[in-house]
This record gives C-alpha cells, sequence and structure tokens, in this order.
C-alpha cells in the first residue's frame, strides 16, 4: 500500500483523509483548507493528533492552543474538543478503536 493510492474523501467541509484501518485503529492523514473547522465534538475513541504542516487552532476541554509542524495533541476518549485551520494544513490522526463510520 502507498499513501499516494488511497482515495481521498471529503468527511467534513474542508477536511480531506485518506484513512488506513487496522482491527483495533483509524490512522488518518488530512488536507485541510484554510479556515476550515471542526465544530465541538466527543466521541469514545482515543485520539492522538499531528500537525505534519501549517497552523492550527485546536481546543480541548475548554482550552485553546494554536499548535504548528512536530505538535503532538492527545485527546482522550469523550473530551470535547474542536479546531480551526489558521492556515492551509497536514495533519494526521491516529483513532483507537477504529472509525468504523471513516471507513
Amino acid at each position: 500500500m502507498n499513501l499516494k493510492s488511497l482515495a481521498s474523501k471529503e468527511l467534513m467541509p474542508g477536511f480531506h483523509g485518506k484513512m488506513v484501518h487496522g482491527v483495533q485503529l483509524t490512522w488518518a492523514f488530512w488536507t485541510v483548507k484554510k479556515g476550515a473547522i471542526v465544530p465541538e465534538h466527543r466521541h469514545p475513541h482515543e485520539q492522538i493528533m499531528y500537525v505534519q504542516k501549517g497552523k492550527f487552532e485546536f481546543t480541548l476541554n475548554g482550552v485553546t492552543k494554536v499548535h504548528s509542524p512536530g505538535d503532538i495533541v492527545h485527546i482522550p476518549s469523550n473530551c470535547k474538543h474542536s479546531g480551526k485551520a489558521l492556515t492551509s494544513c497536514l495533519l494526521m490522526d491516529v483513532f483507537s478503536p477504529t472509525r468504523n463510520e471513516y471507513k
């Protein structure tokens, strides 16, 4: 498998993702348009986000920070979070368990 060969899906406005699914996890590679917003939400999945490129404003449990390339954010299960791309971004997320709705 090669990342370039995976189909990209727009799962939220401005968020185009390529997904790799294992038995217990989902690995998401996002290309995000400047200004795209992830509304506040929560899910049972534990999540780790990595900022590969760009500036991404992220709010976790009411605390907002701007993240830059190299930053890693841990989002525990069922914690409220939201985000906004301040620039075009490349992000990676790992979710456990698998995000079946992303298949």
